[in-house]
């Protein structure tokens, strides 16, 4: 996912264009045979429990929220909220995502979008819910020991778009997929070892490969590349409307605040969840115990 600034604004002119309207032609929740089964094994994987909803408003929202390892959190966020309460959230991806024409396409045709602020402003003119994580890519490949702390640089973006709209900011922690994989060689820690000089030599990593990109090398449940059935613990904190933005632009002092109330509504979620979760792993069956050791 992405971070709506500066640095997430490759598209110009007729693809841009192109891009948004196809993201906005994208009508409803999608039925398809694969969302289904995507759905299915979210619930059983990681038996997602969910906190907060009623503070969610009816209006369309700006959903903000901490960013996990490989972005798993995003099919998790959006595949709970749209099948278990019919809310259809546009994931807003980082640039890399939509380099490829078929990879592209299939995210469009799953409600996903590129994070530039011409197609999130597009979304938000025709009344979408919006999913996005502020941390970008460098936070969803963070070291092991920076899990669940938020890592957003000096990014406003999603502040300024939210306040341009006047919409309502709708911060939530995840709890579980930063988790599903542990980390072989971190992804500071990559570029000098076995692997990746192994890389190096196959093409994989060059000098100019983005580092803040760079991923971690995972070890998932049993040693595979499958993710570990970590429970998930999804909560809402309370939501921040912007409406009163919508003609006057926010001064920096403003933006600075209205992030700050945001990240700690989402650090408030990440610490009562982790709490929960502590409460309730005696709950875990014996095999859920071994595959997420």
């Amino acid at each position: 996912m992405t971070a709506l600034d500066k640095d997430n604004q490759p598209l110009q002119g007729e693809r841009l264009q192109r891009h948004i309207e196809r993201a906005v032609a994208v009508a409803g929740i999608p039925r398809s045979r694969d969302v289904r089964i995507a759905g299915q094994l979210v619930q059983r994987l990681f038996r997602p429990e969910v906190q907060g909803v009623d503070n969610i408003p009816p209006e369309p929202c700006l959903f903000v929220g901490n960013h996990s390892l490989f972005a798993l959190d995003g099919l998790v966020v959006a595949t709970i909220m749209q099948q278990q309460y019919g809310r259809f959230l546009r994931p807003l991806g980082d640039k890399f995502l939509f380099t490829h024409p078929q990879l592209e396409k299939a995210l469009l045709a799953r409600g996903a979008a590129m994070g530039h602020p011409a197609v999130c402003s597009a979304l938000m003119a025709h009344g979408q819910d919006l999913l996005v994580f502020p941390g970008g890519a460098h936070e969803a490949v963070k070291p092991n020991r920076q899990r669940y702390q938020l890592q957003w640089k000096e990014r406003y973006g999603f502040i300024r778009m939210a306040a341009e709209h006047g919409y309502t900011i709708m911060p939530f922690g995840i709890v579980g997929p930063d988790e599903f994989y542990s980390h072989l060689i971190e992804s500071e820690d990559l570029p000098d070892s076995l692997p990746g000089r192994l890389l190096r030599r196959l093409g994989l990593l060059t000098d100019d490969t983005r580092a803040d990109a760079l991923p971690p090398l995972p070890l998932g449940a049993l040693g595979t590349l499958l993710p570990k059935p970590q429970r998930c613990y999804l909560g809402f904190g309370q939501p921040l409307s912007l409406a009163r933005f919508r003609t006057r632009k926010p001064t920096k002092v403003q933006q600075q605040k209205i992030r700050a109330q945001v990240a700690g509504e989402i650090e408030e979620q990440l610490r009562q969840l982790l709490l929960l979760r502590e409460r309730q792993r005696r709950e875990d069956s014996l095999l859920r115990r071994i595959l997420t050791l």
